[in-house]
């Protein structure tokens, strides 16, 4: 997977904008950072994920998640996007979208899920 691919997924949700973040691209809801592209061009930056579900991942799956000193008191963690599926990235980027997004906008998301 890409940040490409990301991209094209994450923007078909309500209010998710292309952006850049510390000079690298990045995905933006009502200009807050949903996720952005670490400066590798391959670890997606993912934000709002608990240090202990951090700890967990990174000890069940360390080919795909991993943190370095940088974010090591900071609730993120680092995904490798070459070794990550769609599947996997996918609930932790639409997690963080559910509590950046308007009221409106997740009732309309959830609205279309259910159609």
């Amino acid at each position: 997977m890409t940040f490409d691919d990301v991209r094209k997924f994450a923007l078909t949700w309500p209010e998710v904008e292309d952006g850049t973040s510390y000079g690298t691209p990045a995905l933006k809801v009502r200009e807050k950072m949903l996720a952005r592209l670490k400066e590798d061009g391959d670890s997606l930056v993912m934000p709002d994920v608990p240090i202990d579900e951090r700890a967990m991942l990174v000890e069940s799956q360390p080919k795909i998640f991993y943190f370095t000193d940088h974010y090591a008191d900071y609730p993120i963690v680092l995904i490798r996007l070459s070794k990550a599926k769609r599947a996997v990235v996918e609930p932790f980027l639409r997690r963080r979208w559910r509590t950046l997004a308007s009221k409106a906008a997740r009732a309309d998301y959830d609205a279309g899920m259910r159609a």
